[in-house]
């Protein structure tokens, strides 16, 4: 076997581990043992299972960090100096997110890789992203701050993360929902139109009215 259809080989098999059992749960002899190599071949190409993980998501975010970068570009050369609204870059960011994993066909595994990363303890995993990826997710708050001026920050941050929690959970659950929408209701969604019934509600999640403050309490 050639070396990069060893390499190809690990990844594809701790990916699809990862996303059904968690980082914690897969060892390395779970991924050695259905991918049929020994744990020196993982070892001699990895190092470690620190950095197997980090090639897993780099598949992902290599493209996408490339593209969105070059979407961004597409759409600050538009709109010049003005604010960029907060609905065409969801649209752009949406797109990439499905044109990166739809080349292997594996959506869900990637939604649900994201989801792991955030509710795991793996700080590697957080410090990597940051250090690898952290340029283009900066860039994209900043422009969603202009777009959305009457938001404070703190309030700006719980809505994106709101916004990601019910994109991945939707997305990671793309075959179940699929499925539901079928077998209740005779509709046969594609993710496309996952994608555009998610839009609006999700940009009007960012747009909503600022919650009441909580009430004083009696002194």
């Amino acid at each position: 076997m050639a070396q990069t259809d060893t390499v190809t080989r690990i990844l594809d098999t701790a990916e699809v581990l990862f996303a059904e059992r968690g980082f914690a749960e897969t060892s390395l002899r779970n991924i050695t043992s259905k991918a049929k190599v020994n744990l020196a071949a993982v070892n001699y190409h990895f190092g470690s299972k620190k950095a197997l993980i980090q090639a897993v998501f780099a598949r992902y975010l290599d493209p996408f960090t490339e593209r969105f970068h070059a979407a961004l570009d597409d759409l600050e050369a538009h709109y010049g100096d003005k604010p960029i609204p907060l609905e065409v870059l969801l649209e752009s960011m949406a797109q990439t997110v499905l044109e990166v994993p739809a080349e292997r066909n594996s959506l869900k595994v990637f939604m649900r890789l994201l989801g792991l990363a955030y509710t795991q303890a793996q700080g590697h995993l957080r410090r990597y992203i940051q250090e690898h990826y952290g340029s283009v997710f900066t860039r994209f708050v900043e422009l969603v701050r202009r777009a959305t001026p009457d938001l404070a920050d703190s309030e700006r941050f719980w809505r994106l993360h709101f916004m990601l929690g019910t994109v991945i959970f939707t997305l990671s659950g793309l075959d179940a929902l699929r499925d539901i929408a079928e077998q209740d209701y005779g509709e046969h969604v594609s993710v496309r139109d996952l994608i555009r019934r998610l839009r609006p509600v999700v940009v009007a999640g960012m747009n909503a009215p600022l919650p009441e403050p909580p009430p004083m309490r009696a002194g």
